[in-house]
């Protein structure tokens, strides 16, 4: 799910609060995984935003990942949290990411930051997949691309990118190889957007499945399906049956 209390285009159109309805469609589901596309990680205290997580991560038995997302839409966060420019935002990122990561995998945590201090902090239950639940990055800019590369397990790489996606990959992949971390990155493509840039393309199968093969010869393991709410089901259905079958 998309995880705004707002929605951009400076429409009122309602939003759910995405942890508790992801809540709810893991408690009624036990094969499909849960997370968001993404979460604007400075809008909420870091450790409650751990806790939540965590706490779909247990009712799913496993089921969730959380989207990284710096925010970009200023009403939103001038309504429920803090604006702040760009630069502080990513670093808001990195920071909350670590005080994140550090809830869900030790036992007592005392952090000092320059945006956020926990004293005592104790998580528990922990979440069910360690050591964490899987992190996917959406950022496009190259300071996210490179967090991507040194925290996340998914990286989204949106059809709407300024860089190439070749040279994208290479800044996450070069950053990871710095860092020296452990474990794999997989990457995701997006669907078509619109002539505008700022939404998904009227669903037409052709293109889609163009989409999903450059996705594929991108060496991407995953595929974000977007397409315009109106018609959203019968577009699904036909993406289903008549676009997977060709890559499985």
């Amino acid at each position: 799910m998309p995880d705004h209390y707002v929605r951009g285009g400076g429409t009122n159109a309602g939003a759910l609060d995405s942890w508790f309805a992801l809540a709810h469609l893991a408690s009624k589901t036990k094969l499909i995984h849960v997370g968001t596309m993404v979460t604007p990680i400075p809008l909420r205290p870091p450790a409650l935003l751990a806790k939540m997580v965590a706490t779909v991560d247990v009712i799913s038995n496993g089921r969730t990942f959380l989207g990284v997302g710096a925010g970009w839409l200023r009403r939103e966060f001038e309504a429920y949290s803090e604006w702040n420019e760009s630069s502080v935002r990513v670093s808001k990122t990195e920071e909350g990411l670590k005080l994140i990561r550090d809830l869900w995998t030790k036992e007592k945590v005392e952090f000092l930051g320059k945006y956020y201090r926990v004293e005592g902090g104790v998580l528990e239950p922990k979440p069910i997949q360690k050591p964490h639940p899987p992190l996917l990055f959406g950022g496009s800019g190259p300071r996210m691309l490179r967090l991507a590369g040194k925290y996340g397990e998914i990286v989204f790489l949106p059809p709407d990118l300024k860089l190439g996606f070749a040279e994208a990959k290479n800044i996450v992949l070069d950053s990871a190889k710095e860092s020296k971390r452990t474990g794999t990155i997989s990457f995701a493509a997006g669907s078509p957007v619109n002539e505008s840039g700022h939404g998904p393309a009227e669903y037409i199968p052709e293109r889609f499945q163009h989409a999903v093969l450059e996705a594929q010869k991108n060496g991407c393991e995953y595929f974000d399906f977007s397409v315009p709410e109106n018609g959203l089901l019968d577009s699904m259905g036909d993406f289903a049956r008549n676009v997977i079958p060709s890559f499985t």
